[in-house]
């Protein structure tokens, strides 16, 4: 666990993974003051040295916020908080985080949000779709998201932002176990190194 307040991450650390929940209360935006936070200047200087940062519904909106990922969440288009299990394409291994995956593979991970909805130019969801950059696409979008995006890469593809949430999706007992395919391909790009 690190804290808001660190200005280094220590130097055995493999991952940042950036929780879901609220982030200062998410008060103004979310993620919006998370951003300034110490501990967000050393995630970044993290991820410019190839490590694997992910963030899962707040820590996406933080990685936006932080400018680690493009684009914005923003109000569900029902403006209602949704939280539901949903089905999920993945629509490239070339990540760390889906390279134990196939490509078109269906994955159902819960949902938990109110501002889930993502939100880009068209020139850069255009550029998204021409890098492989999306990473996992709603079949059935909950939430209003551009082009049916669920998650995101960046372009050296070593940080992930998704709203839904693999780590809810880790046993059978809670509903799916697809959300091993995310964190054993995180081991498999571990191994790999």
């Amino acid at each position: 666990m690190l804290w808001h307040r660190d200005a280094t991450i220590p130097t055995d650390i493999d991952a940042v993974i950036l929780p879901g929940g609220f982030s200062y209360g998410d008060y103004l935006r979310c993620g919006a003051i998370a951003k300034f936070s110490p501990l967000i200047g050393a995630v970044k200087a993290f991820a410019a040295k190839g490590g694997l940062v992910i963030g899962i519904c707040n820590g996406f909106q933080i990685l936006t916020e932080c400018h680690l990922l493009p684009g914005a969440l923003v109000r569900n288009t029902d403006l209602k908080y949704i939280c539901k299990p949903v089905d999920l394409r993945i629509e490239t291994t070339n990540t760390p985080f889906t390279n134990s995956a196939s490509k078109g593979q269906i994955v159902t991970f819960p949902i938990a949000h109110g501002e889930g909805r993502y939100t880009a130019d068209e020139a850069t969801l255009d550029q998204l779709e021409a890098e492989d950059r999306v990473v996992f696409r709603y079949i059935d979008n909950p939430n209003g998201s551009l082009r049916d995006i669920a998650g995101i890469c960046n372009k050296e593809r070593n940080v992930l932002g998704m709203m839904p949430h693999p780590e809810r999706a880790t046993d059978a007992l809670m509903g799916s176990a697809d959300g091993l395919t995310v964190f054993r391909s995180m081991l498999s790009a571990f191994a790999a190194k």
